[in-house]
């Protein structure tokens, strides 16, 4: 036999929580901007040493291509993290680039 279930088993969303709801620009409140969470430095990562990811590897084969320069299969997460930012800078692909005066 199914069972049944009455509307007044499942009440209305805003009856279940007396928490206000965020909209969609609000921040948690213990969640700093990224501006105070600044880029850890890869020399400094706890995983620099191990062997770089499928997705640096696969970005910096184009990068490379892209870029007329040798990929190294063996480039650590950091190296690889480094060689991205260079080779960025070099393609213009990624990240905004800097005006240099």
């Amino acid at each position: 036999m199914p069972l049944e279930f009455s509307k007044s088993a499942n009440p209305p969303l805003q009856s279940r929580t007396n928490l206000p709801l965020m909209k969609p620009d609000d921040a948690a409140p213990d969640v700093p901007p990224a501006s105070l969470n600044p880029e850890k430095d890869p020399d400094e990562w706890v995983t620099k040493d191990e062997p770089m990811t499928g997705p640096q590897r696969s970005y910096l084969q184009t990068l490379c291509r892209e870029g007329g320069e040798e990929f190294n299969q063996n480039w650590t997460k950091a190296e690889a993290s480094k060689k991205i930012e260079e080779l960025q800078r070099k393609t213009g692909r990624g990240k905004a680039r800097t005006s240099e005066t």
